[in-house]
C-alpha cells in the first residue's frame, strides 16, 4: 500500500451478504455497512472486492455494483474486471464494487452456528480469487464479523498484508444483555473473536463504548483499536417537508387518523420488539391512547419469531395494535420513517443503531434504549429519548408522553436532522483509509 494510489481491499462479509435485504435472517445494518463502506471507498479509487458466501446455485459468481468510465457511462461487467486487473486506473474512472459469491458448503443458507464447518472451504475459495489477480494484488483484508475474521487472518497471512476487523457484534455483550427466552451465543464464538481480536493489525470500532468492550472484554491493545463511526446516506433519508407523513400514510396504507410508532429491524429477542408490545398492553390496560405499533421486518433467529410477537399482542389485549410488514426495500425506507410518529428501537444491544441514525435523518424523532451506540446516535431531549432498561411500564410512559406532546416532538423532529449529519459514509471511508494505513505500518514491524 502506497500513498500514491488507493489501496486494493478484499472485504469478506461471510454469514450473509451486503446485496440482501435488511431486516430478516442475519442481515441487518452490518449489510448496509458492507455495502455503503464499499462503494465510499471505491469512490475514492480503492478497488474494493466483496467475498461472500453463496448460498445458491443461481446466484452469478461476480455482481457489478456502480463503476463508470471517464465520461460517466456505467462499466459493463468485462470492463469492470478489466479496470480491476489494471495496474494503474485512470483518475476519470471510478471503479466498480465487486460481490463474489465464493462456493464454500452446500447451496443453501445455514445457521450460524454451523458456518464454522465451512470456513476452510471459504478460506480455500478466497485464496483461489488471487489467481486472477497478479502477485501482491491485495494491500489489505477488512473482515466482518467473527466468521469473516477467521477467514480473513489466513488470507492476510497468505498474502502478507494487514488484517484490519469489524465486529459489528461480540459475544459477550450480547450474552450480557440476553432476553427472556434469548438463546446465550456459543464459547467457540467467543473463542473465535478472542483470535481475532489477538490477529488482527487494527480493530475498528463504531463508538467509543465498543471501544471499551474491545479492550476491557477482549483484552485487546488500546494501540489498535480505532474508532469510526459508520455513516448514513444522507441524501437518501432526509426530511420531506410538511405533509409528509400524511402522504406517505396515504401510499402506505396506514391509517391517518392513528399515531404511528415504527419499529424496523429483525424480529428476535434482542432486538426486544416484545417490549414495546407489552408497553402498548401496560397502555391499554391503564386506559390511556394506544398507538399503531408498525413492525417492519421479518423473523430471525427463529422461524416463528413473527408468530410468536403477534401472540403476544393478542395475549396482552393489542392484537388490532400491532401491525408487522415485510422489510422495505432501502429505496422506500425513508417513506415508512416519514409515516411515523417515532421510530422505536428497544434493542438490548446495539454495536452503532442505523435505523436510528437513518430515522433521525430523515426528520424522525427516536425513542431508543440507553445501551451501546444508540448512546452515541441519538441525543436525549435532542432528538428524541434515550429510555433506561427494558421496563415495559417504563416504555408505555415514555410512549404516552412523547404522543401526547405534540410541541415537544416536533422540536425533536427540528433537531434529528443536525443529530445525523454527524455521520456520514464520506467521513467514514477517509477514517477507515487511515486505519488501513496505520495496520499497514504495524504489519512491518
Amino acid at each position: 500500500m502506497t500513498a500514491e494510489r488507493a489501496p486494493r481491499v478484499a472485504m469478506l462479509s461471510v454469514h450473509t451478504s451486503p446485496l440482501d435485504q435488511p431486516g430478516t435472517g442475519d442481515a441487518g445494518g452490518m449489510n448496509v455497512y458492507v455495502l455503503e463502506l464499499a462503494r465510499a471507498l471505491a469512490a475514492r479509487g480503492s478497488r474494493v472486492e466483496v467475498f461472500t458466501r453463496a448460498t445458491s446455485s443461481d446466484l452469478p459468481e461476480t455482481v457489478v455494483l456502480d463503476g463508470a468510465d471517464a465520461d460517466g457511462r456505467p462499466l459493463a461487467p468485462a470492463d469492470a474486471r478489466d479496470v480491476l486487473l489494471a495496474c494503474d486506473v485512470d483518475p476519470g474512472v471510478t471503479p466498480p464494487v465487486l460481490v463474489h459469491h465464493v462456493p464454500a458448503g452446500p447451496f443453501e443458507v445455514l445457521d450460524k452456528n454451523d458456518l464454522p464447518g465451512v470456513l476452510c472451504g471459504m478460506a480455500a475459495g478466497v485464496l483461489r480469487s488471487e489467481a486472477a489477480r497478479r502477485p501482491g494484488w491485495y494491500d489489505v483484508v477488512h473482515s466482518h464479523y467473527w466468521l469473516s475474521g477467521q477467514v480473513g487472518a489466513i488470507a492476510a497471512q497468505r498474502w502478507e498484508v494487514p488484517l484490519v476487523h469489524t465486529a459489528h457484534t461480540l459475544a459477550r455483550v450480547k450474552n450480557a444483555n440476553l432476553g427472556p427466552g434469548d438463546t446465550p451465543e456459543p464459547t467457540g464464538r467467543v473463542m473465535g473473536e478472542e483470535q481475532v481480536v489477538a490477529e488482527a493489525d487494527a480493530l475498528v470500532a463504531s463508538t467509543a463504548v465498543e471501544a471499551r468492550e474491545l479492550v476491557e472484554m477482549y483484552g485487546a491493545d488500546p494501540q489498535r483499536v480505532h474508532v469510526v463511526e459508520p455513516g448514513v446516506d444522507l441524501d437518501r433519508f432526509r426530511p420531506a417537508g410538511p405533509g409528509a407523513a400524511r402522504a406517505a400514510r396515504a401510499r402506505l396504507g396506514l391509517p391517518a387518523d392513528r399515531q404511528v410508532v415504527l419499529f424496523a429491524g429483525r424480529v428476535q429477542a434482542l432486538k426486544a420488539p416484545d417490549v414495546l408490545v407489552r408497553a402498548l398492553g401496560v397502555l391499554r390496560a391503564t386506559g390511556r391512547p394506544v398507538p399503531l405499533l408498525l413492525v417492519l421486518g421479518g423473523p430471525s433467529g427463529r422461524p416463528t419469531a413473527v408468530r410468536e410477537l403477534l401472540a403476544l399482542a393478542s395475549t396482552c389485549g393489542v392484537a388490532d395494535d400491532v401491525v408487522v410488514r415485510p422489510p422495505a426495500p432501502r429505496t422506500e425506507l425513508p417513506e415508512w420513517y416519514r409515516a411515523a410518529d417515532v421510530v422505536a428501537m428497544p434493542s438490548r444491544s446495539e454495536s452503532f443503531g442505523l435505523v436510528a441514525a437513518e430515522a433521525q435523518a430523515t426528520g424522525v424523532p427516536v425513542l431508543a434504549a440507553a445501551v451501546g451506540g444508540l448512546r452515541t446516535v441519538v441525543e436525549d431531549e435532542v432528538s428524541g429519548r434515550l429510555v433506561p432498561g427494558h421496563d415495559p411500564a417504563v416504555w408505555a410512559d415514555v410512549l404516552a408522553d412523547a404522543l401526547a406532546d405534540d410541541a415537544r416532538r416536533a422540536r425533536w423532529a427540528a433537531s434529528a436532522r443536525g443529530v445525523a449529519e454527524r455521520f456520514g459514509w464520506e467521513a467514514a471511508a477517509e477514517q477507515v483509509l487511515k486505519v488501513y494505513r496505520v495496520a499497514a505500518e504495524h504489519r512491518r514491524t
